[in-house]
């Protein structure tokens, strides 16, 4: 039973990361209606951000104090939702009358370029995370451990999910952003400006990802400019798992992979703890496309 609730916590501290970035690909999905394939490094973008603002933090506060650690992810979200902003109106805004298609490549060019950039930038070695807070272990019972960072992982994930939540269901903004995702030509008919919208749920998805890339770099303490590819690619299958488009879906979704994995993790086959997202994915598109949450669509000819 210990091993069990040891496993099952660690795979819950992966998925509520898991779960914030995924909610950023869910996110747009809804109200552009095409995957951000640069979310994943936006998620890298926050932990190199919250790398350079430590020292800082430290210096107007304590070492490792509580202050000094909201400090860095209120920087890194703030950092990372001008970043999200600045790609959606330089890059997807031009484009947003094209093809799908073109949007696609179009996203998997700003990923490779904020890539190189960050190897050119921030030098493409393995730089260690510093620790943001004091690291302590708890032992509820015999051979059962929970670290502080996976209490401060899962309690911010769910402080930042409930505000999503929110947001999202209780303000004007909100409500806007749920008019354009079900139908953008009335809610610009109604007064709607879909160019603020949109910039806001960009910023509002990048900000969560780039809590994620710190509570990631909090528990896997090595950073680089590749970091966001696999994570980011694990998210994506979270969002596709619980329904895209849907954000309790998305949530639900990291939380499984998350689990999932790590169970795996802990077998014989931990050498293929990578490979089961793409399974999953793989399952879920063949037996129930629109996710676990999601909604089948019939569409029109």
């Amino acid at each position: 039973m210990a091993a069990f609730l040891q496993q099952l916590i660690n795979g819950v501290s992966l998925g509520a990361i898991y779960a914030l970035c995924a909610l950023g690909y869910t996110m747009v999905y809804g109200v552009l209606q095409f995957i951000n394939f640069a979310h994943g490094d936006v998620f890298m973008v926050g932990a190199f951000a919250g790398y350079y603002c430590a020292p800082l933090a430290a210096k107007l506060f304590q070492p490792q104090s509580a202050l000094g650690a909201v400090m860095v992810l209120l920087t890194s979200m703030t950092v990372c939702a001008a970043l999200g902003v600045l790609i959606e109106k330089l890059a997807y805004r031009p484009l947003r009358d094209h093809p799908k298609l073109t949007v696609l490549i179009t996203a998997i060019g700003v990923s490779l370029f904020l890539e190189f950039a960050g190897q050119k930038f921030f030098q493409a070695d393995p730089k260690p995370f510093p620790e943001l807070l004091p690291h302590a272990q708890y032992n509820p019972m015999p051979n059962l451990v929970i670290s502080s960072d996976q209490l401060i992982v899962m309690g911010v994930s769910v402080l930042l999910l409930a505000g999503l939540h929110f947001i999202v269901r209780h303000t004007k903004l909100g409500t806007a952003m749920r008019a354009v995702a079900f139908n953008p030509q009335a809610a610009a008919l109604v007064g709607i400006n879909l160019d603020r919208i949109i910039s806001f749920t960009f910023a509002l998805g990048s900000a969560l990802a780039a809590a994620a890339g710190i509570l990631y770099a909090m528990n896997y303490p090595a950073i680089d400019p590749l970091m966001g590819v696999m994570p980011g690619l694990k998210a994506f299958v979270a969002a596709v798992l619980g329904g895209i488009g849907n954000l309790p879906g998305a949530a639900l979704g990291g939380l499984i992979i998350g689990v999932v994995e790590t169970f795996v993790g802990g077998t014989a086959w931990s050498a293929y703890r990578d490979a089961i997202a793409f399974a999953i994915l793989i399952v879920i598109l063949l037996v129930k496309p629109a996710g676990l949450l999601g909604r089948t669509e019939v569409e029109k000819v």
